[in-house]
């Protein structure tokens, strides 16, 4: 079973025959349902259903030409809000499952983004991104199994105005470093050694964490998966409508990104609060806005 259930309060599922029945509620009570016909004799679609304001389970099949459906693939989601980044992004197919991944670079994180695509129906149906990446809108979000709340940094409004101005400067060296600028590579060579000098000097009598505001390293195998490290700017609770857990929306900053992470009651360690921070591990997923094309 998808390890991610729980993320969206469905954390007691014990075996295939449980899962089955949420399957078959997704399929008999969808809240959103999208087709595309994609030979003479099948039909792909996809299938959304809500257990909560924006967390829920999508599902795709198969129709064959008798209307018999066929599951190829499941995934627990959150409805990510407003516009993450516009980026270039490249859409690829996973080669284990019957799922895509989208990926982008995005000059706030310093590494390749890579998320798994939520509407996979209006990406087979634009014609524009079969082939080649376009800079599209996304709309990031990502479930969690496992954080913790750490207490934030208090950063006067001098020293914001001054990280602005050098993540800005940070961006501008790393876009001329990719188009060749060498003087712009010897740069950030040398900012990386000055910052690693300055952190393994402080961190002989502070823990790194009042030295590391936030961070974003990827995790694991999976390509999608992230260690992250933000400022939460909003929370909520909510309840799953079918199991009653409870679950924590978390909308965090990490690295100048904004975005919302879905984490299981049971699995998050503090009390959240503005301007505390999440630490944890998630699954990257995004929404690709298609019609922009």
């Amino acid at each position: 079973m998808h390890s991610y259930l729980r993320a969206v309060g469905f954390s007691n599922l014990n075996n295939r025959k449980e899962l089955d029945k949420i399957i078959g509620i997704v399929m008999d009570q969808p809240s959103e349902l999208k087709k595309i016909k994609i030979s003479d004799t099948e039909t792909m679609a996809e299938m959304y259903k809500m257990f909560g304001k924006r967390i829920g389970i999508g599902i795709r099949g198969i129709y064959d030409e008798k209307g018999f459906f066929y599951l190829e693939h499941y995934f627990p989601f959150l409805l990510g809000q407003g516009t993450t980044a516009r980026e270039d992004v490249f859409i690829n197919k996973r080669v284990d499952t019957d799922a895509y991944t989208g990926m982008c670079d995005d000059m706030r994180l310093g590494v390749s983004l890579i998320f798994y695509l939520q509407n996979i129906i209006e990406f087979m149906e634009s014609k524009g991104m079969q082939e080649a990446s376009r800079i599209v809108p996304l709309t990031l979000s990502a479930l969690s199994t496992s954080g913790r709340i750490i207490l934030g940094i208090d950063v006067d409004e001098k020293k914001k105005k001054s990280m602005f101005q050098e993540n800005r400067q940070r961006n501008k060296l790393i876009a001329e470093a990719r188009q060749g600028n060498q003087d712009a590579i010897d740069n950030l060579t040398i900012e990386e050694i000055d910052t690693y000098a300055m952190i393994a000097r402080r961190a002989r009598n502070e823990d790194v964490y009042s030295i590391v505001d936030n961070s974003f390293i990827p995790y694991g195998s999976e390509s999608d998966n992230y260690s992250v490290l933000g400022t939460i700017l909003n929370w909520n609770r909510s309840v799953n409508s079918y199991t009653g857990e409870e679950i924590y929306e978390l909308f965090v900053s990490c690295n100048d990104m904004e975005y919302n992470i879905c984490i299981n009651k049971k699995d998050l360690q503090g009390e959240p609060q503005v301007g505390r921070r999440f630490k944890g591990n998630i699954w990257m997923q995004g929404k690709v806005d298609f019609t922009q094309l």
